[in-house]
C-alpha cells in the first residue's frame, strides 16, 4: 500500500513546479524587454511629435519631480568634488615641496662654494696687495619717450643741468647693459640702445675669453661678429663688455648667446629694452667714444690755393 504524501513533500512539489514555470517566463520577458523598450521610446517620440504641448507638460512634471532629487544630490556631489580638488591640491603641493627642497639643497651647495671662493679671493687680494677700482658715479633718469631723433632705437631721458651728464656715459638698468649716451641737452639726454643698427659694442665671450663686436640690427637681438678664428660662440654663453679701445669698462653684463635658425650667433640682452622706465647713467671716466657727429660730419679739408 502506497503511503500518503506528507505536507512537506507537497510543498516541495509545488516549489519545483513554480521553478519550472518561472524559467521560461523569465526567458520570455528577457526576449521581450528590448522590443518593449524600443516600442516605448518610439511611442514617446510619436507622442511628442503629435502633441508638443503635452510633451512639454510631461517634461515639466518630470523636471518638477526630479528637481528635489537633484537638489539633494547636489550638496554631496559638491562635497565630493571639493574633496577631490583638495586631494589634487595636496598632491601638487607635495610635488612643489619636493622641487623646492631640491632647489634649496642646490642653493646651499652654491652658497658653500661662493663662500669658499669669497674667502680665497679675499686671501689672494691681501697677498697681492690688490687695489680695487673706485665705484663709479651715476645718476638715475626717467625715460620719457621712445624712438625719435636720428636713431631708430633710442630713448629720451628727462634730466637737469645739475646732473652733469656727458656723451659716452654707460646706461644700465637693473639687469644689465642698455646703451650709451649720444646726445645731451640742458634738460634731456638721448641714449642709443644696444639694438640700434648704429650701435657697435666691444664684448667678451665669458667662457672662452674671446673678443668680439656686438652690432645692433634694429631687431630684438644684436648680432655677434669679428670673433677670433678658431673660436665659435656657444649657445647660452654669457656676454660681457670688453675694455678694448677704452670705450667701456670690462665685465658689464650684456646677455647670452643665442643661435638663430640661420645659424648666426646673436645676443639675447639681459636688459628689458621694451620696458624701460628708468636707467642709471654711469660715468667711468672713459673717453674712448667719439661723438657721433665727429664721424658723421668730418672736418672740411682746406681748399687748394
Amino acid at each position: 500500500m502506497a503511503q500518503a504524501a506528507g505536507p512537506g513533500q507537497g510543498r516541495q512539489g509545488d516549489l519545483a513546479r513554480v521553478i519550472r514555470l518561472s524559467i521560461p517566463l523569465r526567458q520570455a520577458l528577457a526576449r521581450l524587454s528590448l522590443p518593449l523598450m524600443i516600442a516605448a521610446a518610439f511611442g514617446v517620440m510619436l507622442l511628442g511629435k503629435a502633441d508638443a504641448l503635452l510633451a512639454e507638460r510631461l517634461r515639466s512634471h518630470l523636471a518638477d519631480a526630479l528637481s528635489p532629487i537633484y537638489a539633494a544630490l547636489a550638496e554631496p556631489m559638491g562635497a565630493v568634488r571639493n574633496a577631490v580638488e583638495e586631494v589634487q591640491a595636496l598632491a601638487q603641493l607635495r610635488e612643489e615641496n619636493a622641487i623646492l627642497r631640491e632647489e634649496n639643497e642646490r642653493l646651499r651647495r652654491w652658497q658653500a662654494a661662493a663662500l669658499a671662493l669669497e674667502s680665497e679671493n679675499e686671501l689672494l687680494r691681501r697677498q697681492l696687495n690688490f687695489l680695487p677700482e673706485a665705484a663709479p658715479a651715476f645718476v638715475t633718469a626717467r625715460v620719457v619717450a621712445d624712438g625719435g631723433g636720428t636713431y631708430a632705437r633710442a630713448v629720451l631721458l628727462a634730466t637737469g643741468p645739475q646732473h652733469a651728464i656727458r656723451k659716452g656715459q654707460v646706461a644700465l638698468d637693473e639687469r644689465g647693459f642698455v646703451g650709451r649716451v649720444t646726445e645731451v641737452g640742458s634738460r634731456s639726454a638721448r641714449v642709443l640702445l644696444a639694438t640700434d643698427m648704429n650701435s657697435r659694442i666691444p664684448v667678451t665671450l665669458e667662457s672662452s675669453r674671446a673678443r668680439a663686436i656686438m652690432a645692433g640690427s634694429n631687431g630684438a637681438r644684436p648680432r655677434l661678429s669679428h670673433w677670433p678664428e678658431g673660436v665659435m660662440p656657444v649657445e647660452g654663453e654669457r656676454i660681457v663688455t670688453s675694455a678694448e679701445a677704452g670705450a667701456f669698462p670690462a665685465g658689464l653684463p650684456v646677455g647670452v648667446v643665442r643661435v638663430s635658425p640661420q645659424g648666426a650667433p646673436e645676443v639675447e640682452l639681459f636688459a628689458r629694452l621694451d620696458r624701460l622706465d628708468a636707467v642709471r647713467l654711469f660715468d667711468y671716466g672713459l673717453r674712448g667714444i667719439l661723438p657721433p657727429e665727429s664721424v658723421a660730419r668730418p672736418e672740411p679739408r682746406p681748399g687748394r690755393r
